[in-house]
């Protein structure tokens, strides 16, 4: 296959630091030419906001996924699978939009709901919104704003492996028409929802692994790691469901903070997933 590397290494609309660090950690363990080696072409290219501009956390977050959201559309035009290698979560709004979300479900792995809006949000923290935005519950001022951006249905979003939430996030959640399943029997949940293998109007999926859905006894991915999650051979059986029922349009691995790790096991761990995640696309 063609691959196309999309690297976005900010967190909160700084360069390079804590889960914005993960992107080019990730390169300099030479993800590209693991990729090739398995006899796939593959291009590389840094998104960034435009030269000078002054860095804040929502400004800078969405002219990230306006330039991505252009991006990704380019790369799916010419028939090249998107793989974005981002610090934060919110990215996706960017590469949905450059798909173009209508058609498209989505199969998000992570251990917290980024179902918060900024009048449920705790810590304020805008990438615990993502969902949210992808559903059309905030920022659509914002959003509005992205190339090719569209509102998905909450039925269409499948949350694996959430298991850390607020209080308010919570019971939005449950209100929600948002698919939740916990770590435990994750892959045989999910792949019964999705439903029986090439089945008439299956949709596409964009699927977002978010690196702290991992149990942190396989890797700390970062500060916000929580117990009881899925292990690296459980999310391998997540994508292989995945990819045997639905066509993967994209995929984005997120949340990485090198830093976070003195073991030095995350970053193995994410290019054995994004492997395992291109293996699953189909041809």
């Amino acid at each position: 296959m063609h691959l196309h590397l999309f690297t976005i290494p900010y967190d909160s609309g700084q360069h390079g630091v804590r889960m914005g660090a993960g992107p080019d950690h990730l390169l300099d363990l030479h993800l590209a030419d693991r990729l090739r080696a398995l006899g796939h072409e593959v291009d590389v290219t840094a998104i960034h906001p435009e030269p000078g501009a002054f860095p804040l956390e929502v400004g800078t977050a969405f002219a990230l996924q306006r330039q991505l959201a252009t991006a990704v559309s380019g790369a799916a035009g010419r028939g090249e699978l998107p793989i974005v290698l981002a610090g934060n979560c919110n990215t996706a709004v960017g590469t949905l939009s450059g798909l173009g979300p209508r058609g498209h479900d989505v199969v998000w792995l992570d251990a917290h709901g980024d179902f918060n809006t900024p009048e449920t949000t705790i810590g304020g923290f805008l990438d615990g919104m993502s969902i949210s935005m992808l559903v059309g519950h905030c920022w659509t001022r914002m959003t509005a704003g992205v190339p090719g951006f569209e509102a998905i249905p909450e039925s269409g979003v499948h949350l694996v492996g959430v298991r850390d939430l607020d209080p308010l996030e919570h019971d939005r959640l449950a209100a929600s028409e948002v698919r939740i399943f916990r770590p435990a029997g994750a892959a045989a949940a999910l792949g019964a929802a999705l439903g029986a293998e090439d089945a008439p109007g299956a949709r596409p999926v964009y699927l977002h692994l978010d690196l702290d859905v991992l149990d942190p006894s396989d890797a700390v991915i970062n500060r916000f790691a929580a117990p009881d999650g899925l292990s690296a051979d459980e999310v391998e059986a997540v994508v292989r469901a995945v990819g045997r029922r639905r066509r993967i349009a994209a995929v984005a691995i997120t949340a990485l903070d090198p830093a976070a790790d003195p073991a030095g096991r995350g970053g193995g761990v994410a290019c054995r997933l994004i492997e395992a995640a291109v293996a699953a696309v189909r041809s």
